[in-house]
This record gives structure tokens, sequence and C-alpha cells, in this order.
């Protein structure tokens, strides 16, 4: 590792503070940066993934850029698959005990994971590694030795164990274990600085605790804010279905975008793109300019997305469609068919909606024409009993974005 070139601490600073809810403790990480300059060798930087789901959107991206940003700066990102720790289940943020997967379940979908991850780092330069590699090799002994060196006072602080315990909800004591879990982490790859979103906070301090207990330099923690989703309310969740994925295409992606409230577009710029500082400041001095249209930065935004998790001409595809569609009131050009036989001349428009996967059951696709979101040829339907005549082409449009050709 001779001959290491790092920016200067205040450069390094700037960019690692951008965005950050907390970095505990500060000092600390300056600290770190120096003898890192001084004997030109990276500090590793770790973020440990939960692979219990592994479909990724924005709010997910928004550690794994600061993940790269450390890259960016010489430092070697490890990202740890929680193979092991899939098992037990992460409690936190939640008011139940999330359920354990199977060993070859989080393998799955820790691929999976790692693929979409590999859209925002530097894939070469980052290191991968399963943490049964040691927990999985650690005997019942080793796992009460550990166990000692915390106590059940200082897990019970905890927000969601204090909410649960409080209202008389179960706690299982191998939920104890996932923090205590996640901080062996930390002590096999020697951690100088770990990431995690806002509500990780319990689990990166204890990673500090036990890495002392061990011998080992604590590590420095990094929260970042959780992104609020497009409903401009809960965080961004598939759970709540206000989500942007990374891997969706590109039409959905910017229309998605562009559904976002005005109050979350500097924020959305501040945290799931790598625009500088200096754009940031600009965009800030658009917003609080009433002669500016947000529209116009939501629409860059928008761009910016897709290109960053497709390319630049889906980008310019995608704003052309979504102009067509919701501006110019036009239908795509390349929409799926479905061509029903000679001898189906009609069908329930609820059936309709469910066989062209629109809608996952009767009850969803009913809930969509009760909600107005249904037209055929450009006329809405309003009654859920009403049935379709087919003929020779048809147009079925469903919620905003989804049209399919019928044709007899």
């Amino acid at each position: 590792m001779a001959n290491l070139k790092f920016p200067p601490i205040n450069e390094q600073m700037d960019l690692i503070k951008r965005g950050s809810f907390e970095i505990i403790p500060e000092e600390e990480l300056v600290q770190k940066l120096e003898k890192s300059i001084k004997e030109e060798k990276p500090l590793n930087i770790k973020l440990g993934c939960d692979p219990s789901r592994p479909d990724l959107h924005i709010g997910h991206s928004v550690v794994l850029r600061k993940l790269a940003q450390f890259q960016s700066l010489g430092h070697q990102a490890i990202l740890i698959i929680g193979d092991f720790t899939g098992m037990i289940g992460d409690p936190s943020g939640r008011n139940v005990t999330r359920p354990a997967l199977s060993l070859e379940e989080t393998r799955i979908n820790g691929k999976s994971y790692l693929d979409q991850a590999s859209q925002i780092l530097n894939r070469e330069k980052t290191k991968i590694v399963y943490n049964s590699e040691w927990l999985g090799k650690m005997s019942f002994e080793d796992v009460i030795k550990l166990a000692s060196k915390y106590t059940v006072a200082r897990m019970i602080e905890r927000d969601d164990f204090t909410k649960r315990f409080k209202a008389g909800e179960p706690i299982s004591l191998h939920e104890f274990l996932y923090p205590l879990a996640q901080a062996m982490d930390s002590v096999a790859i020697r951690s100088d600085v770990e990431l995690g979103g806002t509500d990780q906070k319990f689990n990166l301090l204890v990673g500090r605790d036990i890495q002392r207990e061990f011998g080992i330099e604590p590590q420095v923690i990094l929260t970042m804010p959780l992104i609020v989703g497009t409903d401009g309310v809960e965080k961004m969740s598939k759970s709540y279905n206000n989500y942007i994925g990374i891997s969706e295409p590109p039409a959905e992606i910017f229309g998605k975008t562009l559904s976002i409230p005005d109050t979350l577009i500097y924020n959305y710029y501040e945290l799931a793109t790598d625009i500088s500082n200096e754009e940031l400041k600009e965009i800030r001095q658009q917003l609080n300019d009433p002669q500016v249209n947000p529209r116009n930065l939501k629409r860059r935004l928008a761009k910016m997305l897709v290109k960053m998790y497709h390319d630049e001409q889906a980008a310019i595809q995608a704003e052309e469609e979504f102009d067509k569609i919701f501006i110019k009131k036009e239908i795509p050009d390349d929409i799926p068919e479905l061509k029903f036989d000679d001898k189906t001349n009609e069908i329930g428009i609820l059936d309709l909606i469910v066989k062209v996967n629109f809608a996952p059951s009767k009850g969803e696709a009913r809930r969509l024409v009760l909600q107005g979101g249904v037209s055929v040829d450009g006329e809405k339907i309003e009654d859920v009993a009403s049935i379709i005549k087919l003929k020779n082409e048809s147009i079925l449009k469903v919620g905003k974005r989804k049209f399919i050709k019928i044709k007899k």
C-alpha cells in the first residue's frame, strides 16, 4: 500500500460530512484520517447489509453512496453480507420480531444485493465478506463469553426494545445477540469506521464497546438520515409502497421522482446523487427563488437518477415518454399486447385487469376501478361489474403508467 496519496484532511471531512446525520466521535475520525495520511494506509470502512430483502431502492443507496465516497478518497470499502445475522433477524426499528431466514435464502438475497450495490460502488475496489465465515465458527462457549461482555440493562436502553418491553410485547433472547453478532463483524475486520442509517445507531455503538473488549481501537460511527419516501410522510420502504427502486425501468424511476413533494427536492439531491456541494448551494438558492418552478428541478433530478441507474439515452427517452403520456396525453409507442382467441367476445373488467397482471387479485382490481384509475380507449370505467366487449383493438390503461393493447 506504499505511495498512497490521500486528499488533505479538510477535503476529506467536507465530503464525509456531506449529508451525514451524526459522526461519533468526530475528533476520533480526524485522528484516524491523520494517521492514515501519515502511514499511507487506507481506513477500513465497514457497511453491513441486511439480506432479508434483495431489492434495493433509493433509500438503501444513501449509505451506499457514502461508502462510495470513502472509496473515492482512497479508503478500503468492506461490504459485509449478513448471511449469518440474517438468520437471527435484526430488530432495529421494529415492534415485532423479524422472521429469520435460512442460510441459503440469505446467500441468494446477498448476491442480488451485491449485484445492485455494484451500480454505486466500485466493485473491483470493494472487499466483500460473509459474516458466517467467523460467526458460524463460534462455539456455544464463545457465545456465552461474548454475551458476558454486555448487560441486559444496556440492551434494554435501545428504543425499540424499551417500547416493546413497556407494551408487554415479546422480546426473544436471540434478539439481544444481534447487536453482539454485528459487533463481532467489526472485531473480525478491524473496522475503523462503520456506516449505517440512524436506526442502526445502537448496534454501531455496541460495536465500539465490543472492539474495546477485544483490545481493538474502537470504530468511529457515521449515521446517515433515513430518506423520506415519495409520499413525503414515511421513510422510504417497499412496505409503504413509497419507494423508487434502483432496478426499476427508466419510466418508473422518472415518473416516481416527479411525484415527490417539493419539500424533498433538496434532500434527494443531497443524499441520492453525487452532485457537487457548489451545485447543491445553487439548488437551494433556486428553491428559495419564487420565480423558479420547482418542477424544473424535479425533472432534472428525475433525469439524473435514471442516468445513474441506466444511462443518458434512457433518461432522455423516459422524459419524452413522460411528456407524451402526461402532458400531450398520448399513448406510448411501445406497449405490450394481449391477443384473445376468436371464441372470447367479452370479459369482466376485474378479470381483465388481473389477466394482464396489472393487479394481483380481483380485490385489488376492484380498488383500482373505484379509485378512478382504469380506462378503456380513454373512457373511464366506474362500474366494477363492467363487461368489456372485445374488438379488433382496444387500449386498457390502469393507473398513470400501465398500458396494454387488447386484440381479438
